[in-house]
């Protein structure tokens, strides 16, 4: 596996892990979207993911 330059680490080193390897968070890294988060952040809110457990929008449209 070839080595990452000190630019390229420079850029990522919020994704690298103690082995300096990229990694996303545990949410982002099922989703096939390109919107991936670090794993050092916590999501608060994430426009393209939707929990199971979630309520479907017509029951909260209607006041139910």
């Amino acid at each position: 596996m070839p080595r990452m330059s000190n630019k390229r680490r420079f850029e990522w080193s919020f994704f690298l892990n103690h082995r300096n390897r990229i990694t996303y968070n545990d949410l982002c890294r099922g989703c096939t979207r390109d919107c991936k988060q670090s794993f050092r952040a916590i999501i608060i809110l994430c426009p393209r993911y939707y929990s199971k457990r979630r309520k479907p929008q017509e029951d909260t449209a209607h006041g139910r």
